[in-house]
Order: C-alpha cells, then structure tokens, then sequence
C-alpha cells in the first residue's frame, strides 16, 4: 500500500513541478498582444490567400500598422477596406478588382495528347509524367487541382481545360497558387486583349501540337495602331497600359487566340 501512495505522490509532485515551469515560462515567454493588429485581423476576411502579397491575413494586418495601404485585400472589396480605413483612422481607397484567367485554350479538341494518363487524379501528380499527357508542355492538365482550392466554387471545366466564372471569383489567386502549369494569371484590368495561350515553342512545333496555339507571327503586332504588342519567345505579348481594346489584333489572329479580358 505505501508504495502505491510514494508512486502517486511522485506523479504528483512531478504534476506539481511541471505545472509550476509551464506558469512562470508562460509569464517569461509571453509576447504582448497588440490589440490594433487583432482589430485589422479581425476585419479581414481570413481567407490567408496571400492575395495582398502578404503572409496571411495577420501579416497584412500588422503591414497596416507599419504604413501598408488599406485597400489590398482583394477578397474582402471596398467594404473590408472602408472597415480597415476605420480601424486606422484614415480615407478609404477603393480596391482594384482583379480576377482570375487561365491561359490555356488547349481543349482536348485543340491539342494533342501524348498518352492516356491513368494516375492519381490531380495536375501535379500528372505534371511528374513527361510533364503531363498533352503534347503541348505549357497547357492545362484538367484535373483540377485549382478548383479544388478555390473557396467560392467559381472554376469550372469546358472541354478539358479549367475555365473562370467572373461573377463568382473574389481574385483570392490561390488557384494560381495550386497551378503547377503557372498559366493561371490575376487580371486587374477589363476591355483589354491578352494572349491566352502560353506556349514558348516555335511557331510550327506549337502550332503541329495545338491548333489554338499563338506562333508568334506577328500579323497582331503589325496591326494594331498603339504598339502595345511585343513578340517575345514566340509568343506575342500584349501591353494593358497601351491597349485600348479595339479588337483588330483579335480578328487578326490566325489561331484566336488573343481574346477580350
């Protein structure tokens, strides 16, 4: 019996100790709370996407409190920004609207495959095989791991290749995050042209893999009356700052694809 009650007075007494330590570390270790920092958290949506260029909700919050501008949340639009611009005591800005685009018009109409993939449904697995089933390297693998990701249901497919609802996406770009192809880019202007194809191959191996493929021919560039088209590795490259999206580079295009964002 009394070693039954040393056995139980030891645990105990290690209890003790140890609840003791976790107290006075606590105390010691203690890291003040900023209480402005906890109110911008609290404004933001929590979505942590990294939209704003920050690591999470948090992050931006303290960035506020360091002179960052409010008006960077993309999700959370002019009302999270008129509640930070609250919080901190300063104008509300309005926030550009960005949405998302996946450059990428290789439906399984269009572009070639070079094999049946019969793997793990997801295009990062795929992208470890030869870079995936499509003979075209820069196109969309289809198995969605952006819609997987995305937190509004705004990504759904056409023909094999992923495709934006605008109406619904918040330009949170964590789709662009989960796209091991990077050809989902965040658009923040409207009325512009842009090439939504990404293939840097030269214009007859592009074209031979896809038939919606850009080749760099420059029939775009030599039309349009404002310069604001470059050909850069194949593939032509519009300027938004001098596009003003009247459209005669889109009816040029032999390969349509150069579309209207």
């Amino acid at each position: 019996m009394s070693s039954i009650l040393l056995a139980v007075a030891v645990v105990a007494g290690i209890g003790l100790i140890a609840g003791v330590g976790l107290a006075v570390a606590a105390i010691v270790m203690h890291v003040p709370v900023d209480e402005l920092v906890e109110k911008l958290t609290g404004a933001l949506p929590g979505a942590n996407c990294g939209a704003c260029g920050y690591p999470g909700c948090e992050g931006y919050a303290e960035a506020i409190t360091a002179g960052a501008a409010v008006n960077l949340c993309t999700p959370g639009s002019d009302g999270v920004a008129k509640a930070l611009a609250e919080i901190m005591g300063v104008e509300a800005q309005a926030v550009a609207p960005r949405k998302a685009l996946v450059r990428c018009n290789g439906t399984h109409a269009n572009c070639k495959q070079s094999f049946e993939y019969h793997g793990e449904q997801s295009c990062a697995a795929a992208c470890l095989l030869y870079s995936g089933q499509k003979q075209c390297n820069y196109g969309c693998l289809g198995f969605g791991d952006c819609a997987k990701v995305c937190p509004h249901e705004a990504i759904y497919f056409e023909d094999g290749v992923a495709r934006m609802d605008a109406a619904r996406c918040v330009g949170c770009s964590m789709c662009a995050a989960a796209c091991p192809k990077n050809i989902i880019v965040m658009k923040e202007t409207v009325g512009k042209a842009i090439n939504r194809c990404c293939s840097e191959a030269p214009g007859a191996v592009a074209r031979k893999q896809c038939s919606a493929a850009c080749i760099g021919c420059r029939l775009c560039a030599k039309n349009c009356p404002e310069d604001a088209i470059a050909i850069e590795n194949n593939l032509a490259h519009v300027d938004p700052e001098k596009c003003t999206g009247c459209g005669l580079c889109i009816a040029k295009c032999p390969a349509k694809s150069l579309i209207m964002s």
